[in-house]
C-alpha cells in the first residue's frame, strides 16, 4: 500500500516546483516589460508645471507627460496611477 502513495508524492513534488518556477517567469516577464518602458532620463530638460498626472508603465504618477518623459519613461497612461 504504500507504495501507491510514492507516485503522488513525485507528482505533487514536481508540481510545486513547477508552480515555483512557472511563477518566477511571469514575475521575470513584468519585471522585463517594466525595464522595456524605462529608457534614459534627461536631468537637462525642462518642463512646465502644469498638473495634468499620468501614470508610468512603471506604476508611478507624473505632474504631466513631460516630467514623465524627463524620468525616462516611455509609456504612460492618462490620470494618476492605483
Amino acid at each position: 500500500m504504500k507504495n501507491r502513495k510514492v507516485p503522488y508524492l513525485v507528482m505533487g513534488i514536481f508540481s510545486l516546483v513547477f508552480l515555483t518556477a512557472l511563477g518566477c517567469r511571469i514575475n521575470n516577464d513584468e519585471e522585463e516589460a517594466e525595464l522595456n518602458c524605462i529608457g534614459e532620463a534627461d536631468p537637462n530638460a525642462l518642463c512646465i508645471e502644469i498638473f495634468d498626472p499620468v501614470c508610468g508603465c512603471n506604476g508611478v504618477t507624473y505632474s504631466n507627460n513631460c516630467f514623465a518623459e524627463v524620468a525616462g519613461v516611455l509609456e504612460y497612461v492618462p490620470g494618476e496611477c492605483n
